[in-house]
């Protein structure tokens, strides 16, 4: 028995400001055989990175090219399992090539349908489902915490939830890191007429199996199963619904022809897609060159209501040179794809840009020196103060996460022994770190218009970062250093075990960050100082910029120094940054997430906080 398909889909924004998912729908035609053959790809960019629409449209395209090359195929799972590695891949060259991506990513989803046949490969949390005889059965596996914790009690086995991690974080997604779990149907589903395939995102999971199922029972065809879940999402009314994304898919039987009739060409439809197009290589190797990267980048952005991102940084590095990049790259392009229909890409005109004035200069009073042990500052030679420290007692604690399958490198925890030293109590300013450029001759980064007295300073290397230190010392006879990871984590946990200083969750407003949910806005840090201040006294820890540390990054603790010394060795050439930052979700602000640079390039988020000998 052969069968056909009836396929439609459909997006909503939900309550975002942005779609940050993209999609694919590739009627392939026959295969060699005379089987009807399609290809549906969803991907769902991670929320908390303002680049989750570049990263899910950069794996649906790469994927779906992947997997034509290699069209018709019958290695269809190893054919589906390079397409995503190769997708992923993408995500790592592209981060490496420009740095102010890193942290983007997606969960993926994609289904191959032969005739009877169904076939899928995931990665996260989105859905792949099958309805038949009013059964909603889920084909692929969630990748969640949340669905981990089912799965074990299930087993027998029941686990307590482990503090700062809630059932929604991914265990698994494509970040261009190494992908610990991948959901592959090594033997594919059968299909018969009357069954529906729903692949979505997982805003579907505003409604229950059961709302699914009626829902699609009084849908006859499936674009009226498409309306008809997505209104009800919409009417659920509920508060952050995240994007969703439906792609539906009957399976009828296939009529046959009859003898008197000629045979029909059969000629593939072209693509119904939510991406725009990217060039592929022919072997699995990294690009030679991303500066398609710009295009996808002004375009995602302008298209997807994400221009504020852009407009304000997200992608600077990349930006920063794009009209010299868009001029030679064109042609090349052009040239690659002639053979290719050109995508249809509606572009909502640009917006005149908002460019803040520069604040008046305020005229304070000198600050008052105090020359006492808990918080001063050191006279500088040149005229001036340091930044404002303050003394932070000797202590043991327990270093790093729980979890290996949630971050290997935060693991084995450890205990460490920190010795009294000094730390700033804020982030280092504009206004500090100007005194030392002023001084050396070295580059003022770009204050954007902002209040160069009460914003942290960003777009300094760990190079600089480290030459800021050394002057401070020259300029006050008091050895001034970056901090240790291991001294980084313990002020920022200030006695507490917990994830965030404040307790288990991220919550609603105690730091600045991309889904903090706070009054500020995500496209800048807020003023120093803004949120409280943990037990220690210090101030912004968690969120507003990520803060370079001394360390080398190695890929876990094991032999880790437990004295609280710098660890050298490793990776030299990227450091450790800590804190999350405002444009980071509120995972990154954990007291024990790693998060790596370049040591030589200053970046638009990462900022500055030094400590002090005693």
């Amino acid at each position: 028995m052969t069968v056909e398909f009836d396929i439609a889909s459909d997006q909503i924004d939900g309550a975002r400001d942005y779609q940050e998912d993209a999609y694919m729908v590739n009627q392939l035609g026959e295969a060699e055989n005379g089987e009807i053959c399609s290809l549906i790809i969803m991907a769902d960019g991670m929320g908390g990175h303002a680049a989750g629409n570049v990263a899910s449209n950069m794996v649906v395209a790469t994927f779906n090219k992947t997997f034509q090359a290699k069209f018709p195929t019958t290695e269809i799972a190893e054919v589906l399992t390079d397409a995503l590695n190769r997708s992923n891949d993408q995500i790592r060259a592209s981060v490496k090539e420009t740095p102010a991506l890193r942290g983007m990513g997606c969960t993926m989803v994609s289904a191959y349908v032969q005739n009877n046949k169904l076939y899928w490969v995931s990665v996260g949390d989105s859905h792949l489902y099958l309805i038949r005889d009013r059964e909603l059965i889920k084909q692929n596996a969630d990748h969640s915490y949340g669905a981990y914790l089912d799965m074990m009690k299930e087993q027998g086995m029941e686990i307590d939830e482990q503090a700062g991690m809630s059932r929604n974080m991914l265990m698994s997604a494509m970040t261009g890191e190494e992908i610990s779990s991948i959901d592959v149907s090594e033997s594919p589903i059968k299909l018969r007429p009357g069954d529906r395939v729903i692949v979505a995102s997982d805003g579907l999971d505003t409604l229950g199996a059961g709302a699914i199922i009626q829902y699609s029972s009084w849908s006859s065809t499936a674009k009226e199963c498409v309306y008809a879940l997505l209104k009800a999402v919409e009417d659920a009314n509920k508060i952050n619904q995240d994007n969703t994304t439906l792609i539906v898919i009957d399976v009828k039987e296939r009529e046959a022809r009859r003898e008197s009739e000629a045979p029909v060409e059969v000629v593939p439809a072209e693509p119904v897609s939510r991406v725009a197009d990217v060039y592929i290589h022919e072997e699995p190797q990294e690009p030679r060159s991303y500066k398609w990267l710009v295009w996808l980048i002004v375009l995602g952005a302008l298209g997807g209501g994400g221009y504020f991102a852009w407009q304000q940084g997200l992608v600077d590095d990349a930006m920063q040179k794009g009209s010299e990049l868009v001029e030679s790259t064109t042609q090349t392009i052009e040239a690659e794809l002639q053979a290719e229909a050109e995508p249809v890409i509606e572009t909502q005109p640009e917006p005149e840009p908002v460019v803040e004035a520069e604040p008046e200069p305020v005229v304070e009073p000198e600050p008052v020196f105090v020359d006492k042990a808990d918080v001063f500052r050191d006279r500088l030679q040149s005229g001036g103060y340091s930044p404002i420290m303050i003394k932070v007692p000797a202590g043991k604690f327990r270093m790093g996460g729980a979890s290996a399958i949630v971050a290997p490198d935060e693991t084995p925890r450890h205990d460490v022994n920190i010795q009294s030293f000094m730390v700033s109590v804020y982030e280092v300013t504009f206004e500090e770190y100007y005194r030392f450029a002023q001084a050396t001759g070295r580059r003022k980064p770009k204050n954007n218009g902002w209040d160069v007295k009460t914003y942290p300073v960003v777009d300094v290397s760990w190079d600089d970062a480290i030459a800021y230190t050394k002057w401070l010392s020259k300029q006050t006879g008091k050895r001034y250093r970056l901090l240790s990871e291991s001294e980084w984590e313990y002020v920022a946990r200030a006695g507490t075990t917990s994830s965030f200083w404040w307790g288990t969750k991220a919550g609603v407003s105690n730091a600045h960050c991309f889904d903090c949910k706070s009054d500020f806005s995500t496209s800048k840090p807020a003023k120093i100082g803004t949120y409280k201040p943990n037990a220690f006294g210090l101030y912004d820890t968690a969120g507003n910029v990520f803060e370079w540390v001394h360390d080398c990054y190695h890929r876990n603790y094991q032999g880790a120094p437990d004295d609280g010394s710098v660890w050298e060795g490793g990776d030299c050439d990227v450091r450790v940054v800590r804190g999350g930052a405002y444009r980071s979700p509120a995972n990154s602000m954990r007291a024990e997430n790693r998060e790596t640079f370049k040591s030589d390039k200053g970046q638009y988020n990462v900022g500055i906080r030094v400590a002090r000998d005693l």
